[in-house]
């Protein structure tokens, strides 16, 4: 994990003020249509954000154009109160995309060398740990490691530059159990003693319980759920009832509904005590994102409709 006394670079401090990403009308187009649009969001900096939804939903493009190596089509995003992708960011966000990036002719050794030699902060026992815990041989070439090897290199790369921004997308697809529960700890580790704001997108969703503090819930180009977590888990409720009852139920307070023999479960949004045959409780992370996930995505309020056949996801 990272040693509190190894010296922090000097934008550290201030790390957990402000946003670390705050987007308004934000969109990304490409070829075949829309992959976001119409998003207005705010993920507090010093938070660990979730970016949850189905696979073609957004996720990857919003981190993508966090890092700056997307531009906008429309609308704005800062990152770290500064448009996404200026060249002052470079030393203070650190960003893992899907495939890995890497110099396959490198070998690991190398490639932390490299780290160290790029970036002005670096702090090389932080990054060997973490290549360490997966017992990566130092003269083994990129090119010869697993899916899952590759991934930790890329994060002992990332965490080794001590960002104030860590943007992750999928870290834990191609990881085993234990890989993802240290890497767990060590993203939580990193948030709790510098400070350090991650956005990781992940379909893993109980990994993600315990974890986050911040949720954005992306669906269909669109965000559908966005806040503090216990704040918005706070504002549902799920109810198990007799499968008669559920007719009573407003249509505009219920999220999504199961009937199953003689029993009906249906997430409502509310933050009220349910009075009557239902039994009442809290929804657990898990509960409310598949709630949403199975329910048809509300129905858009503006022009762009992301119902649109021309639009897509990325």
């Amino acid at each position: 994990m990272y040693d509190p006394t190894t010296p922090a670079p000097a934008s550290a401090p201030g790390a957990a003020q402000g946003a670390a990403l705050e987007a308004i009308g934000l969109g990304r187009k490409y070829r075949a249509g829309w992959a976001l649009r119409g998003c207005d969001i705010t993920v507090p900096a010093g938070r660990i954000c979730g970016v949850v939804g189905p696979n073609g939903a957004g996720k990857s493009t919003l981190l993508a154009l966090a890092a700056g190596q997307l531009k906008p089509t429309e609308g704005e995003l800062l990152t770290l109160g500064v448009t996404a992708g200026a060249p002052e960011l470079r030393a203070r966000v650190a960003y893992v995309p899907q495939d890995k990036p890497l110099y396959p002719g490198l070998t690991v050794a190398e490639t932390l060398r490299m780290g160290r030699e790029l970036n002005p902060v670096w702090d090389g026992n932080l990054a060997q740990q973490i290549a360490e815990q997966g017992e990566l041989n130092p003269k083994a070439r990129i090119g010869s490691l697993s899916g899952g090897q590759r991934t930790r290199v890329c994060l002992a790369l990332a965490l080794g530059k001590l960002p104030d921004l860590l943007l992750l997308d999928e870290p834990m697809a191609d990881l085993d159990p234990l890989a993802r529960h240290q890497l767990m700890g060590t993203l939580m580790s990193t948030a709790a003693e510098r400070g350090t704001s991650i956005v990781l997108s992940s379909h893993i969703l109980p990994e993600l319980d315990g974890v986050i503090d911040h949720l954005l819930l992306v669906q269909r180009g669109r965000v559908r759920l966005a806040g503090d977590l216990e704040e918005i888990l706070d504002g549902h409720r799920l109810l198990t009832g007799p499968a008669a009852q559920g007719a009573a139920l407003a249509a505009e307070s219920v999220v999504e509904q199961r009937v199953s023999g003689r029993r009906s479960t249906a997430l409502v949004r509310t933050a009220e005590p349910w009075e009557g045959e239902w039994e009442s409780e809290r929804p657990n992370l898990e509960d409310l994102l598949l709630g949403y996930l199975r329910a048809p995505a509300s129905a858009p309020t503006d022009p762009h409709d992301p119902t649109d056949p021309n639009e897509v996801a990325a």
